[in-house]
């Protein structure tokens, strides 16, 4: 498959990029339908960015250290993104919460993954808050990113069992797996054209989603 066939992507990041390598392990074994264009990060240390370097995929960093609002970072941040003319853009561990200044020029075609089953758990320290609650699922979520902050429509939850003597780093163990497993999927999807955001509402396969596609991770430990 050419990188025309492709569906051009950007990711953004901001720490270790696990996500990122899932996606590019999946562009570079032909099993992702995608053509990973840039990797940009906020901070000019994540250890992401040199794996998207190993995969000769262009970087840069747009550090929002300086920038006196949000908003002034995110319309730099959207010139950037835009200037690889991207069709989908993934939100793989980037640690801003971002304004409209950005998310609506790419609504519908801007993601997220969260390390918790949405719309329960928004925002953060989400294994933690799971664990106080005495759940026994847990998991994470791919969701269109919209203004509101961990709202948009959920294109995929991953569920994991959440065990009688986890503590936080366990069940964060078990749910990043299932993250490698549910961001590709949706990814694909998305390459496929099955998924979309209309009117702020989740269509699959041209049909409205009213409850999201549960991944089957085969993670039962």
């Amino acid at each position: 498959m050419t990188a025309t066939n492709r569906l051009p992507v950007v990711v953004l990041i901001s720490g270790r990029g696990s996500n990122l390598q899932a996606l590019i392990d999946g562009q570079l074994n032909g099993e992702l339908a995608i053509d990973i264009r840039a990797v940009i990060s906020n901070k000019p240390d994540a250890p992401g960015l040199e794996r998207a370097r190993r995969a000769g995929i262009a970087t840069e960093v747009c550090d929002h250290r300086g920038y006196a609002t949000r908003a002034d970072y995110d319309a730099l941040l959207r010139e950037r993104v835009a200037h690889y003319n991207p069709g989908l853009v993934v939100l793989a561990g980037f640690m801003r919460i971002l304004t409209p200044v950005f998310v609506e020029p790419f609504l519908g075609r801007l993601i997220n993954i969260h390390p918790s089953l949405l719309p329960d758990f928004r925002g953060l320290d989400t294994h933690r808050r799971a664990l106080e609650a005495g759940v026994t699922e847990h998991g994470c979520s791919v969701h269109f990113v919209t203004p509101e902050l961990d709202a948009g429509p959920v294109i995929v939850h991953a569920r994991v069992p959440v065990h009688p003597d986890d503590d936080e780093t366990s069940l964060e163990q078990r749910v990043q797996a299932a993250e490698h497993q549910a961001y590709p999927q949706a990814v694909q999807w998305l390459a496929d054209a099955r998924v979309r955001l209309q009117d702020g509402q989740l269509f699959i396969d041209g049909e409205p989603g009213t409850t999201p596609p549960q991944l089957d991770t085969a993670l039962s430990g």
